[in-house]
């Protein structure tokens, strides 16, 4: 944020309960949008909706965060999937019926893979989101085990002002 004259005063943006790193990571996202968009009046640059308060938005706020500061980091989804293969029939009696099976199809994944999977000045680093009561599996513990091992960074995030205030002291 070097340059001011490009960035929400402050005071505009503190406007509701956000914390600082929600603060900045606003002041982050008009930053690019006004790069991305020169031409296009302040006033119309659509403010961004960033919240903390679900695992999705925690999520997006991470990820885009660390984009925003020259990072580079992605969603990773470990789902399998399922494949409907059912058909509605007539039989010649007029009836209707359906034919077929859904399938599951499981992930090819390693089981209890971080959420966010990002390299910040160089380094691997996979961040698990964890809100409210949520807690890690014994899958994802053993993740956490392989990734610090192998010279990686993990880290668990429960709120965006945690991950703000972990991501300044580390880099």
């Amino acid at each position: 944020m070097a340059n001011n004259s490009t960035a929400t005063p402050i005071s505009k943006q503190s406007k509701g309960n956000y914390s600082t790193g929600l603060t900045h990571l606003k002041a982050l996202h008009f930053q690019a949008m006004r790069q991305k968009h020169p031409n296009v009046p302040l006033y119309a640059i659509p403010k961004a909706k960033y919240s903390d308060k679900t695992a999705n938005g925690l999520t997006k706020c991470i990820i885009d965060f660390i984009n925003y500061m020259g990072g580079q980091a992605e969603r990773i989804n470990c789902m399998g999937r399922t494949i409907d293969r059912r058909q509605v029939k007539t039989d010649v009696l007029g009836k209707v019926r359906v034919i077929g099976s859904i399938d599951y199809i499981p992930t090819t994944m390693t089981k209890g893979t971080a959420d966010i999977s990002a390299t910040i000045r160089g380094r691997s680093v996979k961040i698990e989101v964890k809100i409210g009561r949520d807690r890690m599996s014994e899958a994802q513990k053993e993740y956490q085990k392989q990734i610090e091992a192998a010279g990686g960074i993990y880290f668990i995030a429960r709120t965006f002002e945690q991950f703000y205030i972990w991501y300044n002291e580390r880099f």
